[in-house]
């Protein structure tokens, strides 16, 4: 069961879609809180339906069954107090890095004073105030990655959505990413849900791991009780690390197990 008092909460959420081939369930019965504040990550195999729950809170799509619920509200499609990252960054190229940041600010008829203040603040928390005028053709992966992020910002969400927002880049430039979201969260105190395939990114960053297995369900969720900011070398983090990793095999080698039955019961009548 969800807590009543959490900010995000699934309940009881199952999302399908009808195929020419059948149904496929994406989620299958999710129960998940996430505090006012608070930072969760979500890990799993490819397909398991990480994605599929960051645009039911997002209000991209609409669950098959149960609800979601943001701040108390019933989530019934997009708002801007949910801020979406998505994983290949898209900014428009005819308009420099200032102008992108600004477009939500524009279309939500900000005046143009407070406008210019916040473009100036969030690209400022971004290390990117140097390059205001520069347009997307000028920057590296991650200065655009974190364009994207400010722009995300820029309505001042109550909920910040990432869905592996830092996939593509390099190792070196994704850990200071990294170290930048963690301190932009303490900085804003917004809500994050980031989807992530990668384990170690997850207890970095992460109050706690939600573990989905193959089929759309929730293996186990971890908390990582460790003091920020965290350190990869440390004792304490690996053990985490492993625990989420054999979670994850686990899952995997019983999907492997099921498929093997299901073959040997399809091929062979005697079964």
């Amino acid at each position: 069961m969800t807590d009543e008092t959490a900010f995000v909460a699934l309940e009881n959420v199952s999302k399908r879609y009808e195929t020419g081939e059948g149904t496929i369930a994406a989620l299958e019965e999710i129960d998940l809180s996430v505090p006012e504040g608070g930072f969760v990550s979500l890990v799993g195999p490819s397909g398991c339906g990480k994605t599929t729950l960051l645009r039911l809170v997002a209000g991209l799509e609409s669950p098959s069954s149960g609800r979601v619920r943001v701040g108390g509200d019933v989530v019934t499609g997009p708002d801007p107090d949910r801020g979406l990252v998505f994983q290949s960054t898209t900014l428009y190229p005819w308009r420099t890095v200032a102008e992108n940041v600004r477009f939500g600010l524009e279309v939500n008829d900000t005046s143009a004073t407070v406008a210019d203040r916040r473009v100036e603040r969030l690209l400022s928390m971004v290390g990117l105030a140097d390059r205001a005028d520069a347009y997307p053709s000028e920057l590296s992966g991650g200065m655009r990655t974190r364009v994207g992020i400010a722009r995300a910002l820029a309505l001042d969400p109550e909920v910040l959505l990432l869905d592996e927002p830092f996939s593509d880049l390099d190792v070196a430039t994704r850990e200071s990413l990294q170290e930048d979201l963690l301190g932009i969260w303490h900085e804003l105190g917004k809500t994050v849900v980031l989807v992530t395939h990668t384990v170690g990114e997850a207890v970095r960053l992460s109050d706690s791991v939600v573990v989905f297995d193959g089929h759309g369900a929730i293996s186990t969720v971890v908390d990582v009780d460790l003091d920020r900011p965290r350190d990869f070398e440390t004792d304490r983090f690996d053990p985490y690390v492993s625990a989420i990793r054999n979670t994850i095999r686990d899952g995997r080698r019983n999907d492997q197990s099921t498929d093997r039955c299901f073959e040997q019961h399809t091929t062979n009548p005697k079964h």
